[in-house]
């Protein structure tokens, strides 16, 4: 998956989007004792971890939808369907996947191949010839998708600190939401120029060059991807050793000191109360995002043509990504998470609650900037806080990773039962579910918060330790 006011660290810190890449730095001549802020999360101050840290950006985060209703006889809720059965594979792999990966050797390898048995089934989408082959396609596309986003989520989170987390996480998810936006316009050059060529309609061209695409990017990963900060190829002994200690420094206080199974990992995820509470969390918050595969269509009441209507969907998913990515670095900057919640979510309603009280399309094409920058900011925000927050030992958080994850997306199941085509044009039972999905995320969000000055409470009361690790909030 920030503070509202944070202390002044006096450190310099450079955000890029252009490359996805942080730069977090000082002069060396302005170097002097490390500093830790109410937590005790610490700022980095040695030249050679912000070099790390720099590598580490480079190489780890430069790596890191079109239905054919007509063509295949679709009608009813049948589009609804097809998008919602992706998400049910998709929940199914992604626990059993995050498990196994902290026991293979090579995780780049692990996420690169699939990533290419991804791309053969995306490609194959363009051979369907029925609405049951698009849903039994749809449903194989979300089990051999799973495994990418908690993998990749869960190695972030191996590598860099409680206060970094969130902004690399904005970058991964950000990437997400750009590439949702400019879909649109692929979209409307392919069916603009494509459909119909070699006698292959539009919507399979695009399946075809997704899965050859995503084919190439998956051949990078096999060499760019990191494994695990003692393992990775591409860092030198010396840069192993700081990867892996720093690490060690910014764990919490509450920490297993000892090697964990799986098994258990899981079990230790499933019974902390706080892995429901931000499941929950999470799930509200995609809950407010199921505009996601339907905002086409609310953008199609403006009465525009299909290829206008596919490039007027952009603009909004490329604002709403660089608000994100800045939520998130804001987060990390600051190490404060509730404030930032509250506010992405806030701004979310009140764009759910505009969109749903005018048909005027200027001001309704403004509320569709709204809604998706304050409902997508804070994706980075919930994830990182839960990893900051969960991660006693390195299964449980690659459990929790991919638990939040996959159960989080419920919200992606049901949600696509809430803008039926009969509610057109208003599409006020879709806007007004998801205002109050992003309400109840806001109610989750405060209860965490009290829950953990509670916990910073108890661990202070045991202990007389200086510059202990508590838990951020």
């Amino acid at each position: 998956m920030a503070t509202h006011t944070g202390q002044a660290l006096g450190e310099k810190r450079m955000a890029s989007v252009g490359g996805a890449i942080l730069e977090d730095q000082q002069h060396p001549a302005a170097l002097t004792t490390t500093k830790a802020d109410y937590v005790g999360a610490q700022t980095k101050s040695d030249p050679d971890e912000i070099r790390l840290v720099r590598k580490l950006d480079w190489f780890m985060m430069t790596t890191a939808d079109v239905v054919p209703d007509k063509d295949l006889g679709m009608h009813g809720t049948d589009f609804n369907t097809t998008v919602s059965i992706l998400f049910v594979g998709y929940m199914l792999m992604q626990v059993p996947s995050n498990m196994m990966i902290t026991r293979v050797r090579r995780p780049s390898w692990y996420m690169s191949c699939w990533m290419l048995a991804w791309a053969a089934v995306s490609g194959c989408t363009a051979l369907v010839q029925s609405y049951g082959g698009l849903v039994a396609t749809r449903f194989i596309l979300g089990i051999v998708e799973a495994p990418f986003y908690p993998a990749a989520t869960f190695t972030i989170s191996s590598f860099y600190t409680r206060r970094e987390v969130a902004a690399r996480i904005a970058i991964l998810y950000g990437a997400q939401i750009l590439a949702t936006g400019f879909s649109g316009l692929i979209a409307a050059g392919i069916f603009a120029g494509l459909d119909g060529a070699l006698g292959i309609q539009g919507w399979r061209w695009l399946f075809i060059i997704e899965g050859s695409v995503t084919a190439f990017v998956a051949l990078f990963g096999f060499f760019t991807l990191a494994d695990e900060p003692l393992t990775t190829r591409w860092l030198t002994e010396s840069e192993r050793r700081l990867a892996h200690d720093r690490m060690e420094r910014d764990k919490l206080a509450d920490s297993d000191a000892e090697a964990s199974t799986t098994w258990h990992g899981l079990f230790e995820a499933c019974k902390d109360v706080r892995t429901w509470i931000f499941t929950l969390m999470k799930m509200l918050q995609l809950s407010a995002c199921s505009f996601n595969s339907f905002l086409p269509t609310v953008v199609k009441t403006f009465g525009f043509s299909t290829t206008v209507t596919l490039a007027l969907t952009c603009p909004p998913y490329i604002f709403a990504g660089i608000v994100g990515f800045l939520f998130g670095w804001s987060s990390g900057r600051h190490h404060e998470r509730t404030y930032h919640i509250t506010a992405g979510l806030g701004i979310a309603t009140i764009g759910f609650i505009w969109a749903a009280a005018t048909l005027n399309v200027p001001a309704r094409y403004v509320a569709c900037f709204v809604f998706p920058v304050g409902a997508y900011s804070v994706n980075s925000v919930i994830i990182g806080w839960a990893s900051s927050t969960l991660a006693q030992s390195r299964e449980k958080r690659a459990v929790i990773f991919a638990l939040i994850n996959s159960l989080g997306n419920l919200g992606s199941i049901y949600g696509a039962y809430l803008w039926p085509s009969t509610d057109s044009p208003l599409y006020s039972i879709g806007f007004g579910a998801s205002a109050g999905f992003a309400f109840g995320a806001v109610a989750l969000a405060w209860l965490m918060r009290h829950l953990l000055k509670r916990a910073n409470k108890s661990i202070l009361a045991m202990t007389h330790v200086e510059n202990i690790n508590l838990y951020g909030y």
